[in-house]
């Protein structure tokens, strides 16, 4: 179990993430990564067949095996009850999609700042980012991932910038593709972090933390799932949870 302190939940909404060690066992994101190499036809052991940059992978949607004992894990869930409040999170069954990413000269075209689309809309199309967020994002490390791995990049505390970018825009929110060029821009004084680590290892990310992909300059290829866990509520600044707590202070409060 993870055992976190109210300056580690402090440090959630100043700099909005927090990484949990050993989330679940190293040993189940092993187990992952060997049928994540199956299913995308590809070898650890055979370099030459890496063509691309990224090949997407999907886990059993049913969640057997190891991608559902990842998400039933006890640590992630106390992690998530802390961040989000006891009952104000959804389960998971299985893990999320899962690039693949692989050292390669090319750039996939994928690596631009944003945060990730937070509100299906009445209707479940998805396309847009508000301030009430309806899920938060959770990045899992299935193989251990160094500075040269082509971590996921954060910009440390630009989840504060991104609400008061969108909080003119109410539930209409800005169009998702529209809105990484200006949360770019709003973000662009924040230091940088990498999501580091170990197979097993959790980040828990505010759903207004701008983030991005990189090219792969290293030698082993990295497998991360990045996934929403939808929120009991859609997020307000009105309650006491480190999630809320980060809007109230982003709009002023």
């Amino acid at each position: 179990m993870v055992a976190f302190t109210d300056a580690d939940l402090d440090r959630f909404v100043t700099e909005g993430f927090l990484k949990i060690e050993q989330a679940f066992p190293r040993e189940t994101g092993d187990r992952i990564r060997d049928l994540l190499w199956r299913q995308i036809g590809l070898s650890p052991d055979r370099p030459e067949d890496w063509t691309k940059p990224v090949v997407w992978a999907a886990p059993d949607p049913a969640g057997r095996g190891p991608f559902g004992e990842a998400m039933r894990a006890p640590a992630l869930a106390e992690a998530l009850d802390l961040v989000a409040g006891k009952d104000g999170w959804a389960p998971r069954g299985t893990i999320g999609n899962t690039p693949v990413r692989f050292p390669h000269p090319d750039d996939a075209g994928d690596t631009g700042w944003h945060i990730d689309q937070n509100d299906p809309g009445p209707d479940g199309a998805w396309g847009k980012v508000v301030l009430a967020s309806r899920t938060m994002l959770v990045l899992a490390l299935l193989s251990e991932v160094g500075p040269g791995d082509a971590p996921t990049r954060i910009r440390v505390g630009s989840h504060l910038d991104t609400v008061r970018v969108l909080e003119p825009y109410g539930e209409q929110g800005l169009e998702f593709f529209a809105s990484g060029p200006v949360l770019d821009e709003a973000s662009a004084h924040r230091p940088e972090a990498l999501a580091t680590g170990l197979p097993g290892d959790v980040y828990l990310c505010h759903p207004h933390l701008v983030h991005a992909a990189q090219p792969h300059h290293g030698t082993r290829p990295r497998f991360m799932s990045q996934m929403p866990f939808f929120l009991a509520e859609p997020l307000t600044a009105g309650d006491a949870t480190p999630l809320a707590r980060a809007v109230r202070l982003g709009l002023g409060g």
